[in-house]
This record gives structure tokens, C-alpha cells and sequence, in this order.
């Protein structure tokens, strides 16, 4: 039996689709383990949203096959974004010492082109990276395993082509899984003792499946009992109709927090963007999300950076980021990505020292909006769910998350791991709560 090492980089799709990785090879008699150093096939899951994350891939390949110098049949096998973008460069290159890459579409295939190339030593053939219109992975369970929260893709691909994204070259058009399929899998993992599901996708809020929509898709998996909290990630804020912001507001397993991905605060940089809305719409948007629900925990994702943005335009994302006052940020410095719209169109002008300043600066925004929303909960009484029975820090402590997806520290008691408890929060800080449970919830 064949032992396999798989490691994952980038965002929570690779994730899941290493997950699905594990199954298909389970099934296929190979045996997972823990360390490179038992394993006869090491499989790398990559990403290429950023070119940092391509480098720290090189420098593991590197250091597989130094610490394994003297194993002449230990196979190296590159799977996800990095094998689609970089497939040439991967396979020609002499100083990358891989045996085979596999895109997110074909890891049905991977048991063969392990086969193969356990029977030779040509890689000129050693490769899957079709992009496939249907491919869904419906009929595979991932095999999750151990956690509170379970992850279902229920779309793949992206129709979007935002200039500086890589994804759709990636990962292909938008396909979406039928309601049903989703269900099932949410069944099985409520049957498993999950808690808490997240629904997955590269545009999630897109999700169609011959006519029906994401909302009507999260209102039937909050009808699968065990499943007590519904999050979902990576929305568009193009695709918010009322009827689904509603369902967020109303529907008590769907958690109030919602991700929205503003990129920049200038509408001409949005455009150069595609991002498809302009500043006043995006703002709009949050109004609406606000009358709905006013307390509704806001996130968002910030290129800085991105080529010709000005001072004066920069200045226009500073006023959103006041106006909004999320709850978290993600803020990253715009960098070229290979066969993007943007590298192809647009000069990457904008100086690095720039980039550094606007991302030092609107880090320190977020930091004090984090700080003050996370300071307003001080005094509240809210529902927790116990994720882990110590921290980092302490083993006298225990660690869960509230509604809005906020980590909350909590000390230990008569309580554990996958309950919910109530508690109230008595300090906090820009990136976590403190409380005292007052009731352990029987749900």
C-alpha cells in the first residue's frame, strides 16, 4: 500500500479539495500519513493567487528533496492553481524536480498518473490540467474529519474575469451543484456531529442550479436538523438581491456576518478592476445590508496598489473604510499575477514604498475599527460555539466563536468542545473577545 504526504496551500477551496483528494485515493487503497518521510507519493495542493505563495511552494519542493536525498522513488506531485497557471514552467524546469501536476479538475485522474508515473521516468506526459464545464465533484465526499465547522463547495469556477484574478484561467466558468446534492452532504455531516457548516464558492452568492437560487439553496440546508449555523464565503457584493439579504436577516441559522469584498474606493480603479459597481453602489448595498439587519458584522477584502491608482483615488478607499467601519479586513499590496487581464493591460506603476505606506495606513484604521466594534460587545450576553478545549496561550482556557464570527476566549468549566454556551463578554481586543459562560445550552 502506497503511503501518501499531501500539504495545502492558499485559500479554504484547497482546502476542501484536499479533502476530496484524500477520498479519492482512499478509495483507491492508498494510505494517508503525516510526515514526508514515510511517503512514497508527496502531493502539494497550491495556490497562485499571489506570488509569495508560488515561492514558498519552489522552496518546499527543494526542501522535500533535500531532506530525502537518498530516496531516488519518492514522488512529487504538484495539484491545484499553481499546476493550471504554471504547468509548462513546472514540467520544463530542471531545477524543479517534480514528477507530475494535477489541475482542480482532475483529481479523479490522480490514481492513474500516479500509476504512470511510477512506471517511467518520462514527465513529458505526467499531467492533467482540462478544465472542465461540468465537473462538480457531487459524487465524492470529502473526507472531513475532527473539526466543529465542515466545509461544502457548492459551486466551482468563476464567471467574474476581475483584471487582477487569476481564478477563472484557474478553475474554470461557473458550474454549481443541484440543492439536493448539497443537502445530502450536509446531512451526512450533522450525521458526523458537525455543528456549523460553511457554503463555499469562488462567487458563492452566484450559485445556480437550473433555475434555483443561493438563497433558496441556504434556506433548505437550515432545514437539516443538527446543523445549527450556516456561514458562507466568497460572496460579490453584485450579487445581493433583497430576497437573499432578507433570508440572511431572518433566518435564525444564518449567521450575521457577511463578507464584502471592496478592492479599492474609487469607482475608475473598480472599473479597471471589473468589479462591476461603482463606490456609491457598493455603499448602497451596505446601506441596505444595515436596515435590514443594523447590527450585521461586515468584512472585506483591499488591493492597494493597483496600477494608476492615485493618491487622490487611494484616498477614496480611506473614506470607505471610515464610512463602513468593518469588523475585519484583509488588505493586500497589488502584485502581478501571470495571465491576468491586469498584467497583460495594465503597467504595474505604482512604487512599492507607496504600496507599503497605504497598506501600513489602512492596517491601522482597521485595527481601531476592529478594536472599537469588538469593544461595543462588552456587556452582552451571546451564543457560543466551543471550537477548541484550549488555546494557544493557555490550557486553562477554551476557545469558540460567536455569530459574527469573532473568536471569543472563555475559562475552562464543566463544558467542551462542539457545545454551545452562553456568555458574557467582559474585555476585548482588536481581534478577540473575552467572556464568562453563564449557561451551557442543550442543542
Amino acid at each position: 500500500m502506497k503511503k501518501v504526504f499531501i500539504e495545502t496551500y492558499g485559500c479554504q477551496m484547497n482546502v476542501y479539495d484536499t479533502d476530496i483528494v484524500k477520498s479519492v485515493l482512499g478509495s483507491n487503497g492508498y494510505e494517508l500519513t503525516e510526515s514526508t518521510d514515510d511517503a512514497d507519493i508527496v502531493l502539494l495542493n497550491t495556490c497562485s493567487v499571489r506570488e509569495n505563495a508560488n515561492r514558498k511552494v519552489h522552496n518546499r519542493i527543494h526542501n522535500i528533496r533535500h531532506q530525502n536525498k537518498k530516496r531516488d522513488d519518492l514522488k512529487i506531485g504538484i495539484l491545484g492553481c499553481m499546476a493550471t497557471n504554471f504547468r509548462k514552467q513546472l514540467l520544463k524546469d530542471p531545477k524543479l524536480p517534480i514528477d507530475f501536476i494535477a489541475g482542480p479538475d482532475s483529481y479523479k485522474r490522480l490514481p492513474q498518473l500516479i500509476e504512470e508515473v511510477n512506471g517511467s521516468v518520462d514527465t513529458e506526459n505526467n499531467f492533467d490540467v482540462t478544465l472542465s464545464e461540468f465537473e462538480t465533484y457531487s459524487d465524492i465526499y470529502p473526507s472531513q474529519t475532527g473539526g466543529i465547522n465542515a466545509w461544502i463547495a457548492v459551486m466551482r469556477g468563476c464567471d467574474n474575469f476581475c483584471t487582477f484574478c487569476v481564478v477563472p484561467y484557474t478553475r474554470g466558468r461557473e458550474r454549481s451543484r443541484s440543492p439536493q446534492n448539497v443537502v445530502d452532504e450536509a446531512k451526512r455531516l450533522a450525521d458526523k456531529g458537525y455543528r456549523q457548516i460553511t457554503l463555499l464558492g469562488q462567487n458563492v452568492n452566484s450559485y445556480n442550479h437550473e433555475g434555483a437560487t443561493f438563497a433558496e439553496l441556504l434556506d433548505k440546508v437550515s432545514e437539516v436538523s443538527g446543523i445549527e449555523r450556516i456561514r458562507f464565503t466568497s460572496p460579490h457584493p453584485k450579487d445581493f438581491p433583497r430576497p437573499l439579504l432578507k433570508l440572511i436577516s431572518d433566518n435564525p441559522k444564518v449567521c450575521k456576518q457577511i463578507h464584502l469584498p471592496l478592492q479599492a474606493g474609487n469607482t475608475r480603479v473598480l472599473e479597471m478592476m471589473n468589479r462591476t459597481y461603482s463606490k456609491q453602489e457598493y455603499l448602497d448595498l451596505v446601506d441596505e445590508i444595515r436596515e435590514l439587519y443594523p447590527n450585521m458584522a461586515l468584512s472585506t477584502d483591499i488591493i492597494v496598489g493597483f496600477p494608476t491608482e492615485s493618491d487622490a483615488e487611494f484616498e477614496e478607499t480611506v473614506e470607505v473604510m471610515e464610512k463602513v467601519e468593518y469588523d475585519s479586513a484583509f488588505i493586500f499590496k497589488y502584485s502581478e499575477r501571470p495571465q491576468t487581464i491586469a498584467k497583460r493591460k495594465f503597467p504595474d506603476d505604482v512604487p512599492e514604498p507607496v504600496k507599503t505606506e497605504r497598506i501600513v495606513r489602512l492596517n491601522k484604521i482597521q485595527k481601531q475599527h476592529s478594536y472599537q466594534k469588538n469593544l461595543a460587545h462588552v456587556g452582552e450576553v451571546q451564543e457560543i460555539l466551543l471550537e477548541q478545549d484550549t488555546t494557544k496561550r493557555s490550557d486553562q482556557e477554551c476557545q469558540g466563536r460567536n455569530d459574527a464570527n469573532k473568536i471569543v476566549i472563555l475559562p475552562k468549566g464543566d463544558y467542551h468542545k462542539g457545545q454551545f454556551v452562553m456568555a458574557e463578554i467582559t474585555d476585548a481586543s482588536p481581534h478577540t473577545l473575552r467572556g464568562k459562560v453563564v449557561e451551557v445550552l442543550q442543542k
